[in-house]
């Protein structure tokens, strides 16, 4: 067997993080009214031998918290003298929505429909195309991270364009139970990445304003997965069952207005015509019966009890298999999650 060869140092800002070292940096960006500085947090783990250039990266939106989590357990858990290759983490991208809770930029508009931006347009583009310049567009891999809007909520899942074999290789070692082989959308990093033949998983897992350890720990898990399988890591053997493509999704929305009560939750079979949810007017007089209209698996749902006429309640995705399968691999995948969390809160280490 070859013997892996030294790594290169790895240059960024004009500095040089050699191999086998670990370094913090801040991507200045932008500037806030009183002319001090808005900087993207970045660190660089250059491995000690050769492998490929690797970036994860989280909150793009600014309200979506469990990627930052995942991302800060990462950059405290690699070994640089053992990794191959290099990682990028950056635990937040979107600084100024992250500061006031918000999904946006002050300008009121989403990072990630920016890509790759230019330096002389809007505030939003502008931070775009650092990001994508400085860091995107130098990686091998993307692992972009989120969550659902407020007040909704994902099963953990990953989205990408799986026409690419090194996407859908990467998305099956991801190890989610669920898959959904999305269209790009423009001006998302996703898109916009790919374009340049640069893979991009999306990992979707729970609710904006939260931190939610099994969306976390399944995170964790799956981003070392995926290094195990471009060989940045060294494979721990253990058997991941292979993700359940969706052929389609669909949103369902209210056709009335008033208080929801759910039926469903996240990761659960729905048959054709089954009622999954009641709206109901605040005083109970009436109702509407909300119900599936074909046979699939709750993906998402919007975890506010108030609705109004259209809007989208549950996400539900349609499956070429038995849904029974996907709902017990569903169920396997959480249990195994809950008992590694459990183990990380006895041992004190986070697994692997």
């Amino acid at each position: 067997m070859a013997k892996a060869k030294n790594n290169c140092a790895f240059e960024f800002l004009g500095q040089f993080v050699e191999s086998g070292e670990q370094k913090a940096f801040e991507l200045e960006t932008a500037k806030l009214y009183t002319h001090s500085p808005l900087s993207i947090p970045v660190e660089i783990i250059n491995g000690r031998y050769q492998g490929p250039t690797l970036m994860v990266n989280a909150a793009i939106h600014g309200d979506e918290l469990n990627g930052v989590e995942i991302v800060r357990q990462l950059i405290n858990t690699l070994d640089a003298h053992k990794l191959k290759g290099t990682v990028i983490a950056v635990p937040i991208v979107n600084v100024f929505g992250f500061i006031h809770k918000s999904r946006y930029l002050p300008d009121r508009r989403d990072l990630n429909r920016c890509f790759p931006g230019t330096n002389t347009g809007s505030l939003a583009s502008r931070i775009a195309h650092t990001f994508f310049t400085q860091l995107a567009q130098r990686c091998d891999v993307i692992l972009d991270l989120h969550t659902g809007a407020i007040h909704r909520t994902n099963l953990p899942q990953i989205r990408a364009d799986l026409s690419n074999e090194t996407t859908l290789n990467i998305a099956n070692a991801f190890g989610t139970p669920v898959v959904i082989d999305a269209p790009l959308r423009d001006g998302s990093l996703r898109s916009e990445a790919e374009r340049l033949g640069i893979p991009v998983l999306t990992y979707e897992a729970g609710e904006a304003l939260r931190f939610e350890p099994i969306c976390i720990q399944a995170g964790v898990m799956g981003v070392k997965r995926v290094m195990q399988s471009l060989a940045m890591l060294r494979s721990d053997r253990k058997r991941v069952p292979i993700p359940i493509i969706a052929k389609s999704t669909k949103w369902l929305r209210a056709e009335s207005d008033g208080i929801l009560r759910t039926l469903v939750t996240l990761g659960e079979k729905v048959e054709k015509d089954q009622i999954i949810a009641f709206i109901s007017s605040p005083l109970g007089h009436g109702e509407t019966e909300l119900r599936a209209p074909k046979a699939g698996i709750v993906v998402g749902q919007q975890t506010l009890p108030l609705v109004n006429e259209g809007d989208a309640v549950f996400h539900l995705a349609f499956f070429s298999q038995d849904e029974n399968e996907v709902e017990t691999q569903v169920g396997e995948f959480i249990e195994t999650i809950v008992e590694t969390e459990l183990e990380t809160l006895t041992t004190g280490q986070i697994i692997p």
